[in-house]
């Protein structure tokens, strides 16, 4: 079995909110113990999915009023901003998928959050340049952990 899982969540039809899933597309996972999925679905669903893994690292789209592109990255799991993950086509977001969990003592070992801040997510956009940028300086990073053994601290 996989230790370590890299799990993109959004809409992709949405804009900018395809971020995460464009990274997990974006993810070479054979190289290592790491599988990427697409979640396109409600947050509680997250609960089950990474069940048994070590390390999970969750890539959304973020609404905090920052420049479109910006990367943000939350290890400590008492530290989501509830507003920023708070939005779009999620029925439970991705804070409140972390707050049930630590509830039911159903976190990972280990958890990284990434936000990439978002421009627009109207049905049928496109990703905007600077997300697009930014999914692929994110999905690099994650290759390069992954080839490192997936070390997230630092």
């Amino acid at each position: 079995m996989k230790t370590a899982l890299v799990v993109g969540i959004g809409n992709a039809w949405r804009g900018d909110d395809a971020a995460g899933l464009m990274v997990a597309d974006l993810v070479d996972a054979d190289t290592a113990d790491v599988a990427a999925v697409r979640h396109e679905g409600d947050g509680a669903a997250l609960l089950d999915l990474w069940a048994g893994y070590e390390m999970v690292v969750l890539v959304d789209a973020i609404v905090s009023g920052a420049p479109p592109g910006t990367i943000r990255r939350f290890r400590d799991r008492h530290s989501l901003p509830r507003p920023w993950f708070g939005g779009g086509s999620h029925l439970i977001n991705v804070t409140e998928a972390v707050d049930l969990a630590r509830t039911l003592g159903r976190l990972p070992p280990q958890l990284l959050v990434i936000g990439i801040e978002g421009r627009s997510f109207q049905p049928g956009d496109p990703m905007s340049a600077e997300v697009e940028a930014s999914v692929r300086r994110v999905a690099d990073d994650l290759a390069t952990r992954i080839a490192d053994g997936f070390e997230v601290a630092g």
